[in-house]
């Protein structure tokens, strides 16, 4: 049981424009809090609608301890629901994704439709009534062919979101895309600690070498260049080939293209496209990158040639799960269209430079000396936007649990 009126007081002792107190970081109340809280009641991007393209297609997730399934039925339609056998609870699909007829727990057979009804279940008495042991649904969305799931009861808001985000997204044509490949990457760090660093680059010209080859990393916040003219130029000449350039932004989201470095039309390591078959092929792809970020722990760049997706999911305190895919045309080819290697350098370098950085920024925490420090404005605004976001997030929660009234515990999701 987790003390809310704990957290309040974390939450209260943190100081305006500083990183966040201690327990936050590394508590298991703080972890469970943040389960509920946040992830619990958060629209979450878990992957890509090519990843379930047909009738029969599913996909398993787990979303801290939640396990969850994405299915398409036979009407073509996408569904949601808790990976959770309705006889007795067993997980019905391993992490990963299948194509099946119907949705079979391995445990004692019960089937399932992809639209989550119970189809068969053996032995069961005739009183049994096969209808009210469908699988539990939680709520999908596909923005441009992005998915997104959220475990609470009333999710937040999504439409604002869509309407701004998928014009901007459309000409990468994500629909005509197919999953080349998919990295996890095990971090001994707490999920906001991922985050922090994850939103901003003052860190990125002395720990990514490689990557500040290709990104900004003198910009701040929506890529402001100050005197430097360039995104401005860049802007104008991308409007004129009918692409959203933006800044558009939300409480939980934000999207903007943004103008490459010098001589690099893709995010590789020589500038290059890696993929010879375009997503989009407008200014003969040279596009810069279109980011979208979502809180409370992802990301995405979509370039002419493909899109990167980075996923955090805490699985305690002090452990992450890093899940990055890769997209590229559906008819590129590999060895003939793409390297493999080629394409997933430049992001698996640097997803491997920031697991370091994070369990070396947990241990500095984690040390009786920590104490919090202040962002900087210029470098670390969107860090800032992050936090201001996490402690506003959990401020909601904990005013609907009339804290510090008389919270006696959490409620758990599913």
């Amino acid at each position: 049981m987790v003390d809310l009126n704990a957290i309040a007081r974390l939450l209260d002792a943190r100081k305006p424009g500083h990183s966040l107190p201690q327990g936050l970081y590394n508590g298991q109340d703080a972890f469970d809090f943040d389960m509920e809280a946040i992830f619990g009641r958060a629209w979450l991007m878990v992957g890509f609608e090519v990843e379930v393209p047909r009738a029969g297609s599913w996909m398993a997730t787990t979303i801290g301890p939640w396990p969850v399934l994405v299915t398409r039925d036979r009407n073509g339609r996408l569904n949601a629901f808790h990976n959770a056998c309705r006889h007795r609870g067993a997980q019905i699909c391993k992490p990963g994704k299948g194509v099946s007829a119907r949705l079979i727990c391995p445990y004692h057979r019960w089937a399932y439709e992809m639209s989550g009804e119970l189809a068969h279940a053996a032995r069961m008495p005739e009183s049994f009534d096969r209808l009210d042991h469908g699988l539990v649904p939680v709520h999908v969305e596909s923005v441009g062919g992005v998915l997104y799931v959220c475990l609470a009861d009333e999710p937040p808001d999504i439409a604002a979101f869509k309407q701004a985000f998928e014009p901007m997204l459309a000409p990468h044509n994500l629909n005509d895309s197919k999953l080349a490949f998919e990295s996890t990457l095990v971090e001994r760090g707490n999920w906001k600690l991922v985050m922090e660093n994850a939103r901003e680059c003052y860190h990125c010209p002395g720990s990514h070498p490689e990557l500040s080859q290709s990104f900004p990393v003198g910009a701040s916040a929506h890529f402001d260049y100050g005197d430097d003219h360039r995104q401005e130029n860049f802007a104008v000449r991308i409007a004129r080939a009918g692409l959203t350039v933006g800044p558009v932004e939300g409480d939980w989201w934000q999207a903007m293209r943004f103008i490459l470095n010098d001589g690099f039309k893709s995010m590789t390591m020589d500038g290059d496209f890696a993929v010879r078959k375009l997503m989009c092929d407008l200014e003969g792809g040279d596009i810069g990158s279109l980011r979208w970020a979502v809180e409370p722990h992802g990301f995405a760049h979509a370039t002419a040639d493909q899109v990167l997706m980075f996923q955090a999911m805490p699985v305690g305190p002090s452990e992450t799960i890093v899940t990055a895919k890769w997209l590229v045309h559906k008819d590129a080819v590999e060895g003939v269209d793409y390297d493999l290697d080629r394409l997933t350098d430049l992001w698996t370098r640097t997803n491997l430079q920031d697991r370091d950085l994070v369990e070396n920024n947990q241990a500095g925490v984690n040390s009786p000396g920590y104490r919090p420090g202040p962002y900087s404005p210029e470098a670390e605004a969107l860090a800032i936007r992050f936090v201001d976001w996490y402690c506003a997030a959990a401020r909601d929660y904990l005013d609907g649990q009339g804290v510090g009234a008389a919270a006696k515990g959490l409620r758990r999701v599913g």
